[in-house]
């Protein structure tokens, strides 16, 4: 009797463990269709799918900042046929990218100032519709003036994304102060400063140049040409050609279409192959502090993507970049190569000069001017001084960039309303 009773104690034991086991096991089961669980997981799989989103808007408007911004620098190079557009295009691809990995250790005033702080309250700035809505009003505003072949600025389209994006989140909550005088003002200044820089550096290299007794030189075409005279032959459709003496003929062409080169020895060095590689080198600079510049303001939009490390996000944003300007450059570089002024080796150098001085100085001190007008104010100020300067044309950009700020505050507004009202 004691035994039955035992085993069955024992069978009672091993049913309550399996009941118990059985509970645990369906417990998450239960969990899991709790209206309270499931709207969490709803939640994280949106906020991770608006995070990815965030990331392709970022590219995309990195990808039309390189195709609008990358041969701003080397534009003296082709413009004043040093180069190819090749060569040209390769090489501020390279030294841009060098600039955005710069970045990653340098620039981190500009990070924080694109991000929209200071502008807009915090809690707008840390939402991703937000940054969103900015990436994209700012990188459709870039392409559109990319494919229509006007330079114009990213820290425009920024600056006027941001607004517009403020202003339909915040409204009058903006702070308008602080974006005049943090952002608007550099942004006026720069052109003009490189204006007044770019002519009086110029004619100061000029002075130097005819100091040392280097001069120029204009080259002619001179060769012999065959000539041929058809002998007509009677009863025949055919005509034979008879060859007289080559002659020796001269062609002179536009001034346009001739080539300046500098005489002379400087240091010990040719004049020419010295300005050929000194103007390499400015452009290099030039494209190196355009990377180094744009490069935090883009990358700006990923601050709030926890899962990435910011630094990744400037190397994507200088990968796109330099993707941007291989594939989509070419009519930018025809209007500033060709359209706002013609130039010599001597006047693209002292261009890239003067713009890569302002841009290096300004990213040192977090101010955000444009890569844009300082390099279209450098050339057209030496246009102006050796009255070359196609006013039109250069008049025409300026209107862009009037237009450019309205045009991505009211894409950026939209967006961003889109995006908050399903």
């Amino acid at each position: 009797m004691s035994r039955d009773a035992g085993r069955f104690t024992g069978r009672a034991a091993r049913l309550r463990a399996e009941a118990r086991l059985d509970a645990t096991i369906k417990l998450p089961i239960s969990a899991l269709n709790e209206p309270e669980t499931t709207s969490w997981v709803r939640g994280a799989v949106n906020s991770m799918m608006m995070m990815v989103l965030l990331f392709l808007a970022t590219c995309f408007l990195a990808y039309s900042n390189g195709a609008n911004d990358n041969f701003k620098g080397v534009a003296s190079l082709f413009g004043s046929r040093a180069t190819t557009y090749r060569t040209a295009i390769a090489w501020a691809t390279v030294t841009t990218f060098c600039g955005s990995i710069v970045s990653i250790f340098f620039a981190q005033k500009l990070l924080i100032r694109f991000s929209g702080k200071g502008l807009i309250p915090d809690q707008i700035v840390g939402s991703e519709y937000f940054l969103l809505a900015v990436a994209l009003g700012a990188g459709t505003t870039v392409i559109a003036a990319t494919l229509t072949g006007f330079p114009v600025s990213t820290t425009h389209a920024l600056t006027g994304a941001i607004m517009g994006s403020g202003m339909v989140a915040v409204g009058s909550e903006v702070n308008v102060q602080s974006l005049g005088k943090g952002f608007l003002l550099p942004l006026m200044l720069s052109p003009i400063l490189a204006v007044v820089l770019g002519g009086p550096l110029y004619l100061l290299l000029r002075l130097l140049r005819l100091h040392f007794g280097i001069s120029k030189e204009w080259c002619i075409c001179v060769g012999e040409t065959q000539q041929f005279v058809p002998i007509p032959q009677p009863a025949s459709v055919m005509t034979l050609q008879m060859a007289v003496p080559p002659t020796l003929q001269i062609t002179i062409g536009e001034q346009a279409q001739c080539a300046e080169r500098y005489t002379g020895t400087f240091l010990g060095f040719g004049a020419q192959k010295l300005m050929d590689g000194v103007h390499f080198l400015s452009a290099g600079v030039v494209s190196f502090a355009r990377g180094l510049n744009d490069t935090p303001k883009i990358a700006a939009m990923l601050l709030i993507v926890r899962a990435m490390n910011i630094r990744w996000g400037l190397l994507a944003v200088g990968a796109m970049i330099a993707v941007g300007g291989l594939l989509n450059a070419r009519k930018v570089a025809e209007t500033m190569s060709l359209k706002i002024a013609s130039m010599n080796h001597g006047q693209g150098f002292a261009a890239n000069v003067s713009t890569g001085v302002l841009v290096i100085l300004a990213s040192t001190y977090g101010l955000p001017v444009s890569t844009t007008h300082v390099s279209v104010g450098s050339l057209f100020g030496v246009g102006l001084t050796t009255r070359k300067a196609n006013v039109p044309v250069v008049l025409s950009i300026v209107l862009s960039w009037v237009l450019t700020l309205p045009c991505a505050a009211l894409l950026g507004g939209l967006i961003y309303w889109l995006v908050t009202h399903p």
